[in-house]
């Protein structure tokens, strides 16, 4: 994919590539359809899963456009997620979908802590 499309794709783009991706390896995949009443800062998508080597996984990434920012309460919640057993939060952006490939295609808690340590 060029430079140029990688910028092109709203979050709401990355999103459905990341259900379609979820789809076809298994993952619960949940977002909220519309936020207006909700708190802020909730991350976008909730993915779970039980990995080939018997452990569960949770995932709390955040979607944004490549170059975008977050918000304190986005940042918030993701710091506080981070420290629940089992709990990953990621930001993701168009630009790094084979990053994020690879995290779904993750075997095992292992392969989730390295991805996240990398991120």
């Amino acid at each position: 994919m060029a430079d140029q499309n990688k910028t092109s794709i709203t979050e709401k783009d990355l999103r459905e590539q990341i259900r379609s991706l979820c789809k076809i390896l298994g993952w619960k995949f949940y977002f909220t359809w519309t936020s207006i009443h909700s708190p802020r800062g909730m991350p976008d998508l909730i993915l779970c899963k039980t990995l080939l080597d018997g452990n569960t996984v949770i995932l709390f990434p955040e979607l944004k456009r490549d170059g975008g920012k977050l918000t304190q309460s986005q940042i918030d919640w993701l710091e506080l997620l981070i420290l629940v057993n089992g709990c990953f939060s990621f930001i993701w952006t168009p630009s790094q979908f084979e990053e994020i490939s690879e995290v779904l295609q993750s075997k095992g808690l292992p392969d989730i802590i390295k991805m996240w340590k990398k991120h």
